[in-house]
């Protein structure tokens, strides 16, 4: 017989606790409870501790299973998430393929990654901004090399477009708010498109962060695009790298994360600090906030008479929860 460790009869006597803790006593029934909202929570936590110790036998029972076969043990299922059940899409891009790689080189953003063209980005607000939104644009201003803030009153977008061309800005970033708070992000590509749509949540600004970092330097990030896979979301990871310089100075240990998740965009930003030769810690820099991609249009911002690419239809599009558009 094998000799238990001491880590195993320490599992033991816990799992032996809780379930005489689970257990129900010989005089108690939980029915003799008078109050009922009382009554259904005894219950239901009585419930859930005699699953726990049902979940926690059975993974001992395996685990002895498993070291009792040795080599010949099966191999450990995978957990099925919706992320590894996703439904494949046709228009999923091979990162090897000649046309991806002929449309990369022709697009709208070529320029910026082969080095010809460096942004320049206008961050503008709806208008009469409110204290929260202004501070988010002036610290989205020190996360974004060469970006500007500029606080509209009462001017349209159509007649500021050809301001920012005739001043040789590539981006037009416009922040709309709702009741104080930041809640969406128009994206516009000048001089000739296209032009993003975002619903934006999620938004907290450095002050409000538990860890405090130091303020951004000026030196250029390094930009990871992470989980775009289709076409549609090739475009649009693009359309986001190209906000930064394509010649991160790595001086300044500063990354720019863009990281898709089930449609939701993550951004963060963060410094690595090395630590020693093996371990590397992150300070965040922050803002952070996360995008929803609501419409792509060819061109610039043009809501009555602009030509769509792509709109999200919420009841077509997200009737199945394994599909994604990104």
């Amino acid at each position: 017989l094998r000799a238990t460790s001491g880590a195993e009869q320490k599992e033991e006597a816990k799992a032996e606790k809780s379930e005489a803790a689970t257990a129900f006593p010989p005089t108690f029934s939980v029915s003799e409870i008078k109050n009922k909202q009382r009554r259904h929570l005894m219950f239901m936590k009585l419930k859930q501790e005699k699953r726990q110790v049902k979940i926690m036998q059975l993974k001992k029972k395996k685990k002895k299973e498993r070291e009792a076969l040795g080599d010949k043990a099966p191999p450990k299922e995978v957990p099925k998430t919706i992320e590894n059940q996703r439904v494949y899409d046709e228009t999923t891009v091979d990162p090897e393929d000649e046309e991806v790689a002929f449309d990369e080189g022709t697009d709208e953003f070529s320029a910026y990654f082969n080095g010809l063209t460096n942004p320049k980005v206008l961050i503008t607000t709806s208008d009469r901004p409110r204290g929260r939104t202004v501070r988010f644009c002036e610290q989205l201003a020190t996360v974004i090399p060469n970006a500007h803030v500029y606080y509209r009153r009462g001017l349209a977008l159509k007649r500021i477009i050809p301001q920012c061309v005739a001043r040789n800005f590539t981006y037009l970033m416009v922040i709309n708010e709702d009741r104080k708070v930041p809640n969406g992000m128009v994206l516009c590509h000048l001089p000739d498109g296209p032009t993003a749509h975002f619903k934006m949540s999620s938004v907290r600004l450095r002050k409000e962060m538990k860890r405090r970092g130091k303020d951004p330097t000026e030196h250029s990030p390094e930009v990871i695009l992470n989980n775009f896979t289709t076409r549609l979301g090739h475009s649009i990871g693009r359309l986001l790298a190209a906000l930064f310089p394509q010649d991160p100075q790595f001086v300044g240990r500063q990354v720019a994360t863009f990281h898709n998740q089930r449609d939701f965009i993550f951004f963060r930003f963060h410094r690595y600090i090395f630590k020693n030769e093996k371990k590397v810690g992150i300070q965040e820099l922050g803002p952070r906030f996360t995008l929803k991609l609501r419409s792509l249009q060819k061109g610039t911002f043009d809501s009555k008479f602009g030509e769509y690419e792509w709109v999200l239809k919420r009841h077509e599009m997200d009737a199945c929860r394994r599909k994604f558009q990104l």
